[in-house]
């Protein structure tokens, strides 16, 4: 399904952010991130895995994955990704084995290679988002998961009317304010490789979730 978001506009919005975004976003958006990597963390085990980031922007959480960890990043925005660049260099991450500018929905990346697929805040950013879980689903090893963080629009309520008022912040982020978690659960019954294992949600006050999905 195609949406109201392309990949310039998305570009655009990020290497506006770009500068500031970790000032502006960093603690906003903490508690999900140290979420994802916790669970990203848990799924690989003990011994450590090979992780893909979509989405990594500027690196913000490269630094807090255990260095057992091997971990691949990409971005559509190439500003983004120099302030990812400049965090490996500051941090001495070794464990990140390359950071590459590359589209969501077409990643030159082998089938089956990773253990987990980590997305923060990247679902209702991209133009097709059914297609980009099925790229995450391809780069996956069987048993291995998708993790994803991200706003998950509410169906009535108190929390709807605030979306709305929201949305013009939103769109200017690349998000979609009025996604709703139907379409994960869609996604996965037609795709027929995937199960939902946790939808969780997440502060502030429930509007984002976590939603992970196990590759069969």
């Amino acid at each position: 399904m195609a949406g109201d978001i392309d990949h310039k506009s998305v570009a655009r919005a990020y290497a506006f952010w770009a500068p500031m975004y970790d000032f502006v976003f960093g603690a906003v958006f903490a508690r999900g991130r140290f979420a994802s990597i916790a669970a990203a963390e848990k799924a690989c085990g003990p011994k450590g895995g090979r992780i893909l980031e979509v989405g990594v922007g500027t690196g913000i959480s490269l630094p807090d994955y255990a260095r057992i960890h091997r971990i691949v990043g990409v971005d559509l925005s190439e500003p983004m990704l120099r302030k990812a660049h400049e965090k490996v260099a500051e941090h001495k991450l070794s464990n990140v084995e390359a950071l590459c500018v590359m589209d969501a929905e077409r990643m030159a990346l082998p089938d089956q290679s990773f253990d987990v697929v980590v997305a923060q805040f990247v679902i209702t950013a991209v133009p097709h988002p059914e297609a980009t879980l099925d790229e995450f689903a391809r780069v996956i090893k069987p048993g291995g998961e998708i993790i994803l963080v991200n706003h998950i629009g509410a169906e009535s309520g108190l929390r709807r009317i605030f979306e709305i008022c929201f949305a013009p912040l939103a769109q200017l982020l690349g998000w979609r304010p009025g996604f709703r978690f139907g379409r994960l659960s869609d996604w996965a019954m037609r795709h027929g490789g995937v199960r939902l294992v946790e939808r969780r949600p997440m502060p502030p006050m429930g509007h984002f979730a976590l939603v992970r999905f196990e590759r069969i």
